[in-house]
């Protein structure tokens, strides 16, 4: 079952969308508007057949009205509204599920990654993946603008727990930049059931584990000063959800089968 919140209604887009990519977006009235410039750049410039759906996870500034004011020039945006603050992991989950691409991908609204490197991903898809996944740390000269030491020392400490612990065997589970082949993303984003910061391990284990092959991918990519992850509070809050995706592992929530979710597409415009 989908979780509460989910629409269910059945429509079609009447040309076929070849690429998906989905942003969640929490307070992001400063960022936004770029992100979404620079994406409708990237989409034009690569000739993608695309759409952009931008999910709003209860925001208290002026986001959504950010948004609706661009996709009225631009269609292939569309602003998708949780019920409020339900966390990053219930947000991508949101888009991922309601997105009518053939290939479907999430970033982060910083454009850490720039949007143009999603061609790197969808490389490794058209190549065999089933899922393809950006790395920091496959190749270090790719990075722009370095974390912190401190960011670095913390972040490389909680992949090496998650290696541990889940048996991932990636050098970076936490980049925000992730492509799916859409049956990959309709078993994995059903079977989800993180909603905050910790989903990210979460989904590379149900994709590992139900067979889908995953291909790490060297990116482009450059640290925002703004971000809002706390490594310490966040860090002890996603060690707690390793232990809680092993649970789930254990108890079989994995396993289930899993069928097409057909998402709701806006009305026709008259």
């Amino acid at each position: 079952m989908i979780s509460a919140g989910f629409s269910k209604k059945v429509d079609r887009f009447s040309v076929p969308v070849q690429y998906s990519i989905v942003i969640p977006a929490y307070n992001e009235s400063a960022r936004i508007g770029r992100a979404l410039i620079e994406v409708v750049r990237s989409v034009e410039k690569n000739g993608w057949n695309a759409e952009v759906l931008v999910v709003n996870d209860g925001s208290s500034d002026d986001t959504a009205a950010i948004v609706r004011a661009f996709a009225a020039n631009h269609p292939i945006i569309r602003l998708i509204e949780n019920d409020g603050n339900r966390g990053k992991g219930y947000s991508v989950r949101h888009g991922m599920l309601e997105a009518a691409g053939s290939v479907v991908m999430f970033t982060d609204a910083d454009l850490s990654s720039p949007m143009d490197e999603a061609e790197r991903l969808f490389g490794a898809l058209r190549e065999g993946a089933d899922v393809a996944i950006g790395s920091r740390w496959l190749d270090r000269g790719r990075q722009t603008i370095h974390q912190p030491i401190y960011r670095q020392f913390f972040g490389r400490c909680f992949n090496a727990v998650t290696r541990m612990v889940m048996r991932l065997p990636f050098a970076d589970t936490q980049c925000g930049f992730k492509a799916f082949t859409r049956s990959a993303a309709q078993t994995v984003f059903q079977l989800q059931r993180i909603e905050r910061w910790g989903f990210d391990p979460e989904i590379l284990f149900i994709a590992l584990k139900r067979g889908y092959q995953v291909r790490e991918v060297p990116v482009t990519w450059g640290h925002d000063e703004r971000s809002r992850i706390s490594y310490l509070k966040d860090g002890i809050k996603m060690l707690e959800e390793l232990v809680y995706i092993r649970w789930n592992a254990f108890i079989g929530s994995y396993n289930r089968e899993v069928k097409e979710f057909v998402p709701q597409m806006p009305p026709a415009k008259g």
